[in-house]
């Protein structure tokens, strides 16, 4: 049995049980479905996306209040009548949310570290005290009257109606989720918890990502909303305000962040919890009061002790053992993705002129200008604090300039973030290794391709994208083998080694297919033989017409390599040539070793290698 029927025969038992639930069962558990559609924007949101939000129940709010104000409103419950006003509720509750959360989107997830979840508290109490204070809703009071969903001539006014609809419609919000999260843009989602400077360098647009990710979760909690509003028929602010906010985020997090179905074990399990502790606390201490809170808390606090990923992958854990893993269908109708055509050899592909780059009264590049060019390697080398790294980020687009030019292609892209980069052709990898860890090295080296697919959101969450997918994943096999891992695809890239690790990097880069490429110490962790077959795929890429820029502390590794070196101290160029000049240069010499030519030199192919990190 693998998780996938386990999965069907969950939701076979729960529809072959539900006649016969008590009545009180079939509220707790559509409760349950209702609490879950928020837990799973928020597994979305927090969990995968990393923006931690504690204002939800806000959004749940907005669609509750839209679809009560249709249906009770005389001027506007008239235009549509009992059947079709929660419909119109359900469109204004929708379009309302998705413009509000937009807005707050693009205001508050510019913030990072602990400010982004306190703007979120502070809008979700602004919006809180806004329900309880406009009077053309109810004001405290709230709103009563509200009309049962009609389907097809069919009545939900009972909860056991309704919750068949709720569950249906969570199960579909599941598998749409679960669709997208398996896609190109479900890879680009979750590089933007650890990884935007990484999404980005691969043509990634993480501002737009992470305010799609945004809309979408506060879309499923207006969604919920809505439900709630016609299961209650009254709506007040009281189950909108912050520590609901706070419960819902309680219910992603203790059931696994990072894992949609945790959603639904979190908010079955607190929602039950607190039912139970509602019902014993006060049977045990012999008075009444709100116990159950401080209980929740410590228990809380204690699940959050032992289970630090939450209940779901634990239990993932325990019944791995006796669950096979699904298998991954690969299609034979994958469609062939665009190819760059690569410029002749010897054109120039990158090209700074005078660049610097000031970080107050420091300047850490001085006017460097040096190109690269197809089907050459180009090695940029020097000293610790050399400012090699520096001039790499402002090549790539990750830094701006202070002065200089920067052309990728014949095309200057000063201003330019490292996406457009990325579209013009650019591929790099990055001297601390920066992979998605607890995702399989496939996964890893398909984020690379980004750019060459073209299917969105819509299409991934219907299925729609398979040929591409397939297409994309094919790509991202060729080159891990071309790479040299083959064998190592369903691993997970934290398990390698940091040698590994290097060369999937390697792997994501070329999966781009771009005309230039930017290695960053590649060569660091390898032992001698993994040298010697790196060299031999750098060769074969140089042949390809490839241009090659590699910054590198082994030296013997560059000479036998490079077919021009560049040499950096503090900031500034003071040689550059074929590696025969650079081995006999004076001032090269005198960096490396602190001496003159005349007292000693640099061995051919076997110069000394500077330890540390380059600047």
């Amino acid at each position: 049995m693998t998780r996938r029927h386990l999965t069907l025969a969950f939701v076979a038992a729960l529809a072959l049980a539900w006649g016969f639930l008590p009545d009180f069962t079939v509220v707790v558990v559509t409760y349950i479905g209702l609490y879950a559609l928020v837990a799973v924007g928020l597994v979305l949101l927090t969990g995968v996306a990393g923006m931690t939000s504690f204002g939800q129940a806000a959004f749940v709010g907005l669609g509750a209040y839209a679809t009560a104000w249709v249906c009770t409103s005389p001027a506007v419950a008239g235009l549509f009548g009992p059947t079709w006003g929660p419909w119109a509720g359900l469109v204004l509750g929708l379009v309302l949310t998705g413009a509000v959360a937009w807005v707050l989107g693009v205001i508050t997830l510019r913030l990072s570290g602990h400010y982004l979840p306190l703007a979120t508290i502070a809008w979700g109490l602004s919006l809180y005290y806004l329900f309880g204070n406009l009077q053309v809703v109810g004001g405290q009071t709230g709103l009563t009257g509200i009309p049962p969903l009609v389907v097809a001539g069919q009545s939900f006014a009972s909860p056991r109606a309704l919750g068949v609809l709720v569950w249906v419609l969570l199960l579909l919000a599941l598998w749409a989720l679960h669709n997208l999260l398996d896609s190109r843009e479900g890879r680009a989602i979750r590089s933007l918890k650890n990884s935007r400077v990484m999404a980005e360098s691969m043509g990634v647009d993480t501002a737009r990502h992470r305010i799609k990710v945004f809309v979408l979760a506060a879309l499923l909690a207006a969604l919920s909303g809505w439900l709630y509003a016609h299961m209650q028929r009254f709506v007040n602010p009281s189950p909108f305000n912050l520590n609901i906010g706070i419960e819902y985020l309680f219910m992603a997090v203790v059931g696994g962040s990072g894992h949609l179905w945790g959603a639904v074990l979190g908010a079955a399990v607190i929602t039950l919890l607190k039912e139970q502790l509602q019902d014993w606390l006060p049977r045990l201490l012999g008075s009444s009061g709100n116990f159950e809170v401080i209980v929740f808390g410590l228990l809380m606090v204690v699940v959050l002790q032992r289970f630090a990923e939450g209940l779901w992958p634990t239990l993932a854990r325990w019944t791995g053992r006796w669950l096979r893993p699904d298998a991954a269908p690969r299609r034979a109708d994958a469609a062939a993705l665009p190819q760059r055509s690569l410029p002749a050899a010897g054109t120039p592909l990158l090209a700074a002129h005078d660049v610097t780059r000031r970080f107050g009264g420091l300047v850490a590049n001085n006017a460097v200008t040096m190109d690269v060019r197809a089907g050459e390697v180009h090695a940029l080398i020097g000293p610790n604090g050399a400012g090699k790294s520096t001039f790499f980020n402002m090549i790539s687009g990750v830094d701006n300039p202070t002065s200089g030019t920067v052309r990728l292609m014949d095309e200057p892209m000063e201003r330019r973030s490292a996406r457009h980069f990325a579209q013009r052709g650019l591929g790099r990898t990055f001297q601390h290794v920066r992979l998605l860890g607890q995702r399989s090295v496939l996964e890893n080296v398909a984020v690379g391709a980004h750019l060459r697919g073209r299917r969105g959101w819509i299409a991934s969450m219907l299925r729609l994208d398979r040929a591409e997918e397939a297409a994309l994943l094919d790509e991202a096999r060729r080159q891990i083998v071309r790479c040299g891992l083959g064998g190592l695809e369903d691993r997970p890239a934290a398990s390698l080694a940091l040698g590994q690790q290097r060369i999937v990097e390697i792997a994501r880069a070329l999966a781009g297919q771009p005309a230039v490429l930017l290695l960053d110490e590649p060569a660091a962790g390898l032992r001698h033989r993994e040298k010697q077959t790196l060299a031999e795929l750098l060769g074969q890429l140089r042949a390809e017409g490839l241009g090659i820029l590699v910054v590198e502390h082994d030296m013997e590794f560059v000479m036998q390599l490079a077919d021009r070196i560049t040499v950096l101290e503090f900031g500034t160029v003071i040689a550059a040539g074929p590696p025969a000049a650079i081995q006999s240069d004076p001032r090269v010499l005198e960096a490396y070793l602190g001496v003159a030519d005349d007292d000693a030199g640099m061995p051919p192919a076997a110069t000394p290698t500077p330890t540390g990190a380059t600047a």
